[in-house]
């Protein structure tokens, strides 16, 4: 195997019925009872992939950072009762001989971990000679489809044959609708080089909130990924990591029921792709918004303390004069623009007056 289209579809034992792969778990595992208690509330619905972190990299130290190797005891447990599968992650070569130890049938690698060469080819390196495992990498945290594939050619390189993808969306500043930018062309055009690939979404981290898990998963299917790895918690609010975005065993059921599965439904169906950009635009354009009238109410606010108009005839003149320029050069309808910065600029009064 030398190119990623080499890589075939992933198969999983006791998992390949031809639905979507589902692998499901919390974020970290915490305690044995609640590594347990959500295996066994899994198990009891179907799900035959277990996850739960052990090594987790949180942005702030001091922040509760996974109970480490100990926690393999409690996957193992896992194994033992239910017979799932078992996932967790791996960051560095101390997580994957430990893992591979302790007889993990699967390991992800994370976003922070995909986005650094040398990281990836260590994890490659301490993977050698052991193509019983399956490996699950992660886009790294920015949006670059090359950092992407050479993860996964260094993963290849160590002789891992079962190896797929896993779509978890891009870090971005500022406030957006959801945690992380989903930004779908990129794991469309990951199936163009790789289109035997398994390329699974994780809807958990790009909604960064329960409520959007649900029509994450479904767009994920629609759009043709391979499964869903979704974040599952006994008791999510009380989550010692990411609280906000996990779901109880009990609403992974619900969703799973109502989850609509489509056939013939390509990934790289031009007008699916192209749709999906226009959301994701459409999303950066609200999102810009919104930080334009946090800045207008800041000027009201300077305004009021300095007792001055709120609306200045003369700045509004020169910014519709510019803003007009600047939709000239970039191709768009000088109509257009106006009716757009003329219902801007009165939203952005109506933020300084209250």
């Amino acid at each position: 195997m030398n190119t990623l289209q080499d890589i075939q579809a992933l198969r999983l034992h006791g998992v390949d019925d031809g639905s979507p792969i589902i692998i499901a778990g919390p974020c970290s595992a915490e305690t044995e009872q609640q590594t347990l208690d959500t295996a066994r509330a899994l198990h009891a619905d179907g799900v035959k992939v277990f996850r739960a972190g052990l090594w987790k990299p949180r942005t702030v130290p001091g922040s509760f950072e996974g109970v480490g190797s100990s926690g393999l005891q409690w996957l193992q447990q896992v194994k033992r009762e239910t017979d799932m599968l078992i996932a967790t992650e791996v960051a560095t070569v101390e997580h994957v001989r430990d893992a591979l130890a302790a007889g993990i049938d699967i390991l992800w690698v994370g976003a922070r971990t995909s986005a650094n060469p040398f990281a990836m080819q260590a994890i490659a390196d301490a993977l050698q000679g052991h193509d019983e495992v399956t490996v699950l990498v992660k886009n790294p945290v920015n949006p670059d489809l090359e950092l992407w594939i050479g993860a996964l050619q260094r993963i290849m390189g160590a002789g891992i044959t079962r190896l797929a993808a896993v779509h978890r969306g891009f870090s971005s500043a500022g406030a957006h609708i959801y945690r992380n930018d989903p930004q779908w062309h990129i794991p469309f055009e990951l199936r163009r080089h790789a289109p035997g690939m398994t390329i699974l979404c994780d809807p958990s981290h790009i909604a960064g909130k329960r409520e959007f898990v649900e029509p994450l998963s479904q767009l994920a299917l629609d759009a043709g990924f391979d499964g869903l790895m979704i974040e599952c918690h006994c008791n999510p609010d009380q989550a010692l990591s990411d609280s906000a975005q996990q779901i109880t065993p009990d609403e992974l059921h619900g969703i799973l029921n109502r989850l609509v599965i489509r056939s013939g439904a390509p990934i790289d169906d031009e007008l699916s792709m192209l749709r999906q950009q226009i959301d994701d635009c459409d999303h950066e354009l609200l999102a810009v918004l919104a930080r334009r009238m946090s800045v207008s109410r800041e000027i009201g606010s300077f305004k009021k303390a300095h007792n001055l108009r709120v609306v200045q005839p003369a700045r509004y003149q020169d910014v519709m004069k510019a803003r007009l320029e600047e939709g000239r050069q970039l191709g768009l309808d000088e109509d257009f623009i106006q009716r757009l910065m003329q219902a801007i600029h009165e939203e952005s009064v109506r933020q300084q007056l209250n």
